[in-house]
């Protein structure tokens, strides 16, 4: 089994490129999908917003979907690895054998 990517290079990838997190963590209709909704929200907020404001309020609907997608590109990768992490130790520990308080494994079983 191939372990997961690691949580901080998705997250930096997930910074840079809105939607990239996702389709790290093989799920490319999200990141579609939150590309689609920041790019939407980025433009109706650019189009509705006062010419009093900055660039930065005039995208922040664009950011904040950004700011959504990192997010949640950062938390399934930790989470995937840590299933992994959990998974890889449960099968380590059922490929031991494992000894119950008080018995001897010399024991023939009665």
């Amino acid at each position: 089994m191939r372990p997961p990517l690691n949580p901080y290079g998705v997250l930096a990838v997930a910074i840079l490129l809105p939607g990239m997190g996702q389709v790290l963590n093989r799920q490319p209709v999200r990141g579609l999908v939150f590309v689609c909704f920041a790019v939407l929200l980025g433009a109706f907020t650019l189009k509705t917003a006062t010419p009093d404001i900055s660039f930065v309020g005039k995208v922040s609907g664009g950011l904040f979907v950004w700011a959504m997608a990192t997010l949640d590109a950062y938390k399934t990768a930790r989470i995937r690895r840590e299933v992994w992490r959990h998974q890889v130790r449960s099968s380590a520990a059922n490929a031991s054998p494992s000894l119950a308080p008080g018995k001897n494994p010399r024991q023939s079983a009665e």
